[in-house]
């Protein structure tokens, strides 16, 4: 049985907000991106497929590591 994975919270604080999965491995690519409008939340979670996500723009992201502000 796989292990829990961590979720990360992201609310966009402006429109236009890119969210981007990247992907396991020794060769790191893009595979699923979402563009959030002001006040769109989106809960993602970390997979056998996705080690990374960035964000674009003005954002709060939380974790269970704390809270932190994009785009300052």
């Amino acid at each position: 049985m796989a292990q829990p994975t961590e979720y990360i919270v992201i609310k966009a604080l402006e429109n236009g907000v890119n969210v981007i999965g990247l992907t396991r491995g020794s060769d790191t690519r893009f595979h699923h991106s979402e563009k959030l409008d002001r006040n769109e939340v989106m809960i993602a979670q970390f997979t056998e497929h996705t080690s990374a996500v960035k964000v674009r723009g003005k954002a709060v992201i939380q974790t269970s590591h704390g809270e932190m502000n994009t785009g300052e």
